[in-house]
C-alpha cells in the first residue's frame, strides 16, 4: 500500500473510531450515568428532544428483533462484514466525502456491534417529536451516523454521475 492510500485509510478509521468513541460515550452517559435504563424516560426539551429508553435486538425499527442469540451473532458478523466490504470499497478512493461518509458508517456499524456484544441488544434512547405527533421509536448517534454517511453517500455519488 502506498503512502497517499495510507493516509486515506487512516483518515477513515480515524473518523470511524471518534464516530465510535462518541456513540459509546453518549450511550455511558445516558443510559449509565443518568440511569435511563431504569427510569426508562427522561424529558430534555419536552416534546421535541426526550431521552426513551429502548433496546433494540433486531435492526432498524425493531424488525426481526425475535432470534435470539443466533440473531444477534449474526447481525454482529453482517455488521462486521458491511464494514470490511466499505473498506474494500473505499481503499482506491481519494473523494474526502467518501471518506468521511464511509468513516461514519464504519463507526456507527461498530458501535452498534459492540452493544449487541456488550448489552445483547442495541441502545437506543434519543426521540423527537413534535407538533402532537409522538414518535414511537428511539434511535442513537450510531444510527444518526450510519444514516447521514448511507444518505450523504448515496446523493453525493448521484451528484457525480450527473456531473460526468
Amino acid at each position: 500500500m502506498n503512502k497517499e492510500r495510507k493516509i486515506f485509510m487512516i483518515r477513515v478509521l480515524g473518523i470511524a473510531s471518534i464516530t465510535f468513541l462518541v456513540d459509546q460515550l453518549s450511550k455511558i452517559y445516558v443510559v449509565q450515568y443518568l440511569n435511563l435504563k431504569e427510569k426508562l424516560s427522561i424529558d430534555v426539551i419536552n416534546p421535541i428532544l426526550n431521552f426513551r429508553m429502548a433496546w433494540n435486538r433486531g435492526i432498524n425499527f425493531g424488525l426481526f428483533n425475535s432470534g435470539g442469540t443466533a440473531a444477534k451473532i449474526f447481525l454482529v458478523a453482517l455488521s462486521l462484514g458491511i464494514c470490511g466490504g466499505l473498506l474494500l470499497w473505499i481503499r482506491n478512493s481519494k473523494d474526502i466525502v467518501q471518506t468521511f461518509s464511509v468513516g461514519l458508517i464504519i463507526g456507527g456499524a461498530l458501535g452498534n456491534a459492540a452493544d449487541r456484544i456488550i448489552f445483547g441488544a442495541v441502545a437506543d434512547f434519543l426521540n423527537m417529536s413534535c407538533c402532537g405527533f409522538r414518535n414511537p421509536f428511539s434511535f442513537n448517534v450510531a444510527d444518526i451516523a450510519i444514516f447521514m454517511g448511507a444518505f450523504t453517500l448515496l446523493f453525493y455519488n448521484k451528484n457525480l454521475e450527473r456531473e460526468t
